[in-house]
């Protein structure tokens, strides 16, 4: 039977696994709206916790049909830390996610060059679920298809910024809303001129990459 160093030392080891998230937002009432759902008590990854849809990518993402490749400056970005398959299959596990759990569509097959890539935040060494994620955004009016998906998000719909930072969020949450803010106060030859990325690494704040 494994002693508590060996379990502490198994721990540390644990690899993070590459993942992606959506932001879908829109304007209302002059107010950003982002898509959002809870976890179940179920989920051993952030449960009760309100979040942007994604999960991990799948091989199958890094050849996944799609109608149109990423951006330049999306995958200028995202190959800092990512090989081009893997830039790509981000993007497309960002696609997929969406439409599994949450029933809307980027196209069928979706279009990638919509998604912008917003930040990186890995989960701390020492947890036993790691993630290292990266969050895409993406205006709602390329978003099509009906509000449902498949259940894993529970009060799924269009959170306001203001009522999302009211919820007990997970740091990494709340701080990537921290940066999409920051990103919609942007013009888009601002956003376009951005060379280096925010990367959320043991919950300390961004450092650039």
């Amino acid at each position: 039977m494994p002693n508590d160093a060996d379990l502490i030392v198994r721990t540390q080891n644990v690899r993070a696994k590459h993942a992606a998230s959506l932001i879908v937002w829109r304007i209302e009432n002059g107010e950003t709206h982002m898509l959002m759902g809870m976890r179940g008590a179920k989920h051993r990854f952030m449960p009760n916790r309100l979040v942007f849809p994604g999960g991990r990518v799948d091989p199958a993402d890094m050849k996944a049909p799609c109608a149109t490749g990423i951006s330049a400056h999306t995958e200028a970005m995202l190959r800092k830390n990512a090989n081009a398959a893997l830039a790509r299959g981000l993007a497309a596990a960002a696609a997929r996610e969406l439409q599994e759990e949450t029933g809307l569509s980027l196209g069928t097959p979706p279009r990638l060059d919509v998604l912008h890539y917003l930040a990186r935040a890995v989960t701390p060494p020492g947890a036993p679920i790691r993630f290292n994620a990266r969050f895409f955004a993406v205006a709602a009016e390329h978003v099509s298809g009906t509000n449902g998906g498949d259940g894993e998000l529970e009060g799924l719909r269009f959170y306001a910024i203001s009522e999302a930072l009211s919820h007990d969020l997970a740091s990494p949450t709340r701080k990537v809303l921290g940066r999409l803010e920051l990103w919609l106060a942007m013009t888009e030859a601002e956003r376009n001129a951005e060379t280096r990325m925010p990367v959320l690494i043991r919950d300390q704040g961004w450092r650039m990459e």
